[in-house]
């Protein structure tokens, strides 16, 4: 997983008036949670965090108050009308511990071509290290023929890593073409129907 350094500021002014004003300036206010202690409040530059938050589960170190903090992002808002970032709440973890997070599901390998593949979840939920989260996991397809589904139990996982999902959790499945033709004609509305004819007087 990513680890990516960050400069943020200590926040003492709360309020919508401060938040405000730290977007102006080009901050993202946050709030950092975790180990039972206090909330600490802190303002991160909105470029270095909205490059940092392209990574899937990135780990940040944030310095700020003359002390280093590691941490995972929980929660993102945006601006309804922007979509710039509004807030953060992110929770502080150390390394050694570890923490259940979402990873991504990619798929690789030919499966058989006679069928349309259906991704029912594209994460999963593992329990990991805190420092070595995976960006993403794999899920091997080869040999999945139609008709047949692949669980969570299947996606391989990273030494240290467990699953945290139901491992009956289907991940993906590969219908059978003439179903999945059939299934899709009847939730169709019938849109070339003819007009109900007219009742006689």
């Amino acid at each position: 997983m990513a680890q990516i350094s960050i400069t943020a500021n200590t926040r003492t002014e709360f309020g919508k008036g401060a938040s405000r004003r730290d977007r102006r300036a080009g901050l993202v206010p946050g709030v950092i949670y975790g180990h039972g202690a206090e909330p600490q409040h802190v303002s991160l530059p909105l470029r270095e965090l909205t490059a940092a938050l392209k990574q899937s589960n990135v780990l940040l170190e944030l310095s700020f108050g003359g002390k280093s903090e590691l941490v995972l992002p929980k929660s993102v808002s945006r601006n309804p009308l922007t979509g710039i970032f509004a807030h953060i709440d992110l929770i502080a973890v150390r390394k050694g511990e570890k923490v259940t997070v979402e990873v991504p599901v990619h798929t690789s390998g030919e499966h058989d071509r006679d069928g349309i593949l259906e991704h029912n979840h594209t994460t999963i939920s593992v329990f990991a290290e805190a420092t070595s989260i995976p960006s993403f996991l794999t899920l091997d397809l080869t040999g999945l023929k139609a008709g047949e589904s692949l669980f969570a139990k299947d996606v391989v996982l990273p030494a240290g890593t467990e699953l945290a999902s139901d491992p009956m959790m289907q991940v993906v499945h590969l219908s059978e073409r003439g179903t999945a033709a059939t299934d899709e004609a009847a939730a169709a509305p019938a849109a070339d129907a003819a007009p109900a004819a007219p009742a006689a007087e």
